[in-house]
């Protein structure tokens, strides 16, 4: 397929001459020159509303105009205090300085904000206080040291009736002169482009009164590192009770380095979580490490207090991190743990510890229990490994999709994943660098709807739509180059359209693109068989795969996995030799298909 040129420009609407090598910046009508937003100032010198109360004085603060605020005490219980950092999608941003019935945001009415920084994407802490629960938002402009500029759009989802599935963290209460109403609040992090490698200046907000914005800051795209693990947050469920114990979780890389940092993330969360220690280790067998367990550190502490709905990155460390290998990475939970995020199709058994700090235990034997999940931890990442690339690694190819992505019936313990079979192929060829593959597939996920509501206790795990969960999960990834999305079998077998489904996939194709993110569109299996693989079912998943083979442009090239698994005889099962027996999902050998089929060089 044509691969997209110019998209960048078009996307950011950036002045065209400040993206072509020897055109000066000022004579495609950038702002340049010293004076080049010389009047931004800090955000918080711009803060001109009140959405904090406390419960005590609730008509101390006005968030919306009719008297209503955030609760003070909610925000704490969640660990959102005054002036604390927090990372949500990747961004650091800091909940502001400020006490309860304090200025505390800014009403976007075009302000310029000073900012420092050089990244993907801007990163804007938000909300929206619309009528009727209509979205905040328009058009902004960044400025660029060298006096370049990029525009933006910016839209926050209402505080009130804003969708849970995207929200940053979501409160009991609203806060009102009467007292209390039993409505949940809503926060947001909502990210925007920028153009890669170009230091920021400043900040000039969009024209809208009823957007609030708490906070902002440019979003690193982590140059220097490369994903080496990942796995999406699929719900939100209950564990244990787990108190004082210590979780060993077995995870197998793809790329390695000799430096390594990992991710931790409390997403969906409603309250914090305390690590109060964590470490790395190459695995031996079972719980048992080769080698003594390397210790993490939290900026310079031993452990940290995860605020709900945020992420934590652990501080580099020399771990000589083998590539297409397990790891054991162990963290003590010194508190009482009753839900958790989890991905729940982990297939790899992993361990629970007695009570105790077992972190750095090097021997399997406090480790009593085995699970079946991944909780808390979403990322490795590794730094100096082998493999092309720019800015100091290869880079990062992630893999968006359900069940069939997320290695349903690849068996347990054997990491015959297609992605775990295409990283293996990449470590042994020197045609292309060496890039990362990152599996971020969750079973029963759909293109356009969400299974997992985004809130509270579920059993469900289906996770957000891939819609819901791209920046998250594909945009906010170490280096991310490339996407294949690998989905859309689940949204016809449950009756959405084909036009609904090629609308989806359209939009992901172009916010991905508009983050300098290449896109790979894989077409969807055959299923006959299958309990909801209808007729009907089939016709939907054929219009949308007559539409990926023509969708010139939209995509920077097709993996027909369809073709690939598709019984020649009757096209509309999968082969006898790839089904696993339940005629949707390929076994082993058809996952290995798969990943045989991808074309290296389109990554």
């Amino acid at each position: 397929m044509r691969l997209r040129l110019g998209w960048v420009a078009a996307a950011l609407g950036v002045c065209a001459g400040a993206l072509l090598p020897g055109v000066p910046a000022r004579a495609a009508g950038a702002v340049t020159g010293p004076g080049a937003g010389s009047g931004a100032v800090s955000l918080a010198r711009l803060f001109d509303n009140v959405a904090v109360s406390d419960d005590a004085r609730p008509d101390a603060a006005d968030f919306d105009g009719a008297g209503r605020s955030l609760s003070a005490r909610d925000l704490t219980a969640a660990g959102w205090t005054p002036g604390r950092a927090l990372t949500v999608q990747g961004a650091r941003l800091t909940w502001p300085r400020t006490a309860p019935g304090a200025p505390d945001n800014v009403r976007a009415a075009g302000q310029s904000v000073r900012l420092r920084g050089r990244g993907d994407a801007l990163a804007f802490l938000v909300a929206g206080t619309g009528a009727e629960g209509a979205d905040a938002g328009g058009s902004g402009t960044v400025r660029y040291t060298d006096g370049s500029r990029s525009a933006y759009r910016l839209t926050a989802p209402d505080w009130r009736t804003g969708p849970l599935a995207t929200k940053a963290l979501a409160l009991p209460h609203l806060n009102t002169p009467t007292g209390p109403l039993a409505e949940r609040a809503r926060l947001y992090v909502v990210t925007v482009p920028l153009v890669r490698g170009r230091p920021v200046a400043s900040v000039a907000l969009p024209r809208d009164r009823d957007l609030h914005v708490f906070a902002l800051s440019v979003r690193s795209a982590g140059r220097g590192w490369t994903g080496g693990w990942a796995a999406a947050p699929s719900g939100y469920t209950s564990v244990g009770p787990w108190t004082d114990r210590t979780l060993r979780l077995v995870v197998h890389t793809s790329a390695g380095g000799p430096r390594a940092r990992l991710r931790f993330a409390n997403t969906f969360a409603s309250t914090p979580v305390r690590i109060g220690g964590a470490t790395v280790a190459a695995r031996g067998s079972g719980a048992a490490a080769a080698g003594r367990p390397v210790p993490l550190s939290f900026g310079g502490a031993r452990g940290l207090t995860v605020p709900a709905g945020a992420e934590a990155v652990s501080d580099p460390v020399p771990f000589a991190v083998p590539a297409d290998a397990d790891l054991l990475v162990s963290f003590h939970l010194p508190g009482t743990v009753t839900a958790a995020p989890v991905h729940r199709l982990a297939l790899q058994r992993s361990y629970l510890s007695e009570p105790g700090d077992h972190t750095r235990d090097a021997g399997p034997e406090a480790y009593t229990s085995t699970l079946t999940t991944w909780p808390f931890l979403t990322g490795v990442d590794v730094s100096g490994g082998a493999g092309r690339g720019t800015g100091g690694g290869p880079g990062t190819v992630v893999a968006l999709g359900d069940s069939i992505t997320d290695g349903e019936k690849s068996g347990t313990d054997t990491n015959r994943r297609w992605p775990n079979v295409l990283a293996g192929r990449l470590l042994r060829q020197h045609a292309v660098p060496r890039y990362g593959v990152l599996d971020e597939g969750i079973s029963a996920n759909r293109v356009v709807t969400d299974r997992y509501p985004g809130d509270g206790v579920s059993t469900d795990t289906g996770g957000v739509s891939a819609l819901h969960r791209l920046d998250r999960d594909v945009l906010a990834q170490t280096s991310v180059r490339t996407a294949i999305v690998f989905e859309g079998v689940n949204d016809v077998r449950w009756g959405t359209t084909a036009d609904q489904v090629i609308a989806g996939l359209r939009e992901l194709a172009d916010r991905a693109h508009a983050r300098g993110v290449r896109v790979l569109a894989a077409t969807i299996a055959p299923c006959e068989g299958e309990t909801l693989c209808t007729a009907a079912a089939d016709t939907r998943r054929t219009a949308v795969n007559a539409w990926l083979r023509r969708a010139d442009g939209t995509f920077d090239g097709l993996l027909d996995f369809d073709a690939v698994l598709r019984d020649p005889a009757h096209p509309a099962r999968l082969r006898p030799e790839y089904d696993s027996g339940d005629h949707l999902h390929p076994g082993p050998t058809g996952l290995a298909a798969l990943a045989d089929s991808v074309d290296l060089r389109l990554l």
